[in-house]
């Protein structure tokens, strides 16, 4: 039997920022590896990598039920043409659809990755919804041969609390990891003004217009002292804050909108004070492990998976979400303090060396996957 690795993401891009290293571990290990995913634009990208690539029929943020159903039969179809290969399901609607067409198919081999419940299960969306995603969640994963690895401990509690996922191999795995070499602190800093920045797309749920106000309380004290910085793309999501949203939020100056940028690495290694107020039921924010790997002290949320990144005074600050007044608390004690910063961004690398180092990261996945796949073997 062939080893074959079908990982199923809802957009390509999101392959390259979080899960590359995985799949060239696989390829490299011996593992054929297809990427099936939507198209974003970076699919002649990913081929020249030398991935098998697939189409994926999704629309990540829709519940127009004719799109949901077209999404269900090509992974039946998918996973009859591929009855051996593992699966490796990422993001919700794909473990929920994909779960139910590998129970319909009998597919062996299934690994969900719980990597944040996003809107669906935000703090303001209808009980029902979420508890009907539950129990389709709950029929696609009571099987054999399945594997479930969960971020955040409050993921991990909801689906084990309702009976989710007490059928599957359980793994924990905090966030997609961090390449330790690319994200590193950078030289003694000496900025003036401050640079506080923001590194996601702009969504309202990550917290933008908190971050906003928050600078506005500090405008008086510190304006000419420090700088905003939001970093990160427009979205697609309901939820999305537009172009006009943004130039109306910021002003260029004090608070800068500096839209996509490929050079993140360099930005947090040259910034003071990573803050990211979501409110959005995150996975483990990637934001946050980057700016902890570059040595930054981190202001956020005391909220699902956000606050698995900080160790509350030790290394950043958590927030009560939808709290401007707090965020300017905690920015005030940073930005007055330049020896609190420095220690609390040792503290950060610290913690990133630990545990968000992406080639362990990718040698666990690699290990869960070839305990599937023995798992199968062993079946036939």
């Amino acid at each position: 039997m062939s080893k074959k690795l079908l990982l199923i993401i809802n957009e390509d891009r999101f392959f390259l920022s979080h899960r590359t290293h995985i799949a060239l571990l696989a390829r490299e290990k011996g593992w054929d590896v297809t990427l099936v995913t939507k198209n974003t634009g970076r699919r002649k990208e990913i081929e020249g990598m030398g991935f098998k690539y697939l189409e994926l029929p999704i629309n990540p943020t829709g519940m127009n039920p004719k799109d949901e159903l077209r999404l269900l039969k090509f992974l039946m179809d998918l996973f009859k043409k591929n009855p051996d290969a593992i699966i490796h399901l990422v993001g919700l609607k794909n473990m929920m659809w994909g779960g139910l067409a590998a129970k319909m198919i009998k597919t062996k081999g299934v690994l969900f990755a719980v990597s944040g419940l996003g809107t669906l299960f935000g703090e303001e969306k209808n009980e029902i919804i979420s508890k009907g995603i539950q129990q389709m969640l709950k029929v696609g994963m009571r099987r054999k041969n399945a594997a479930v690895i969960f971020q955040n401990h409050d993921d991990e509690k909801l689906f084990m609390d309702n009976g989710i996922a007490n059928k599957c191999f359980r793994f924990f795995i905090k966030g997609s990891g961090v390449d330790l070499k690319q994200y590193v602190p950078g030289e003694e800093k000496h900025n003036d003004p401050l640079k506080i920045i923001f590194t996601a797309r702009m969504l309202r749920e990550k917290g933008v217009e908190d971050l906003v106000a928050a600078a506005e309380i500090l405008r008086p004290e510190y304006e000419g002292k420090i700088e905003f910085l939001l970093c990160g793309d427009l979205s697609n999501n309901p939820n999305a804050l537009s172009k006009e949203d943004m130039e109306s939020l910021t002003d260029g100056s004090y608070i800068k909108w500096l839209g996509h940028r490929n050079d993140i690495p360099e930005l947090l290694s040259q910034s003071d004070i990573m803050c990211f107020p979501s409110f959005y039921r995150e996975g483990v924010p990637k934001s946050l492990i980057e700016a902890s790997a570059c040595g930054l002290p981190l202001v956020t949320t005391d909220s699902v998976g956000c606050r698995d990144t900080v160790d509350n005074k030790k290394n950043g600050y958590l927030v009560n979400p939808h709290s401007p007044g707090e965020i300017a608390k905690a920015l005030r004690k940073l930005i007055n303090n330049p020896d609190k910063r420095k220690k609390m961004g040792i503290k950060s690398r610290q913690i990133a060396v630990k545990e968000y180092d992406v080639n362990a990261v990718a040698q666990k996945h690699l290990e869960i996957y070839n305990l599937l796949y023995v798992f199968n073997k062993n079946e036939k």
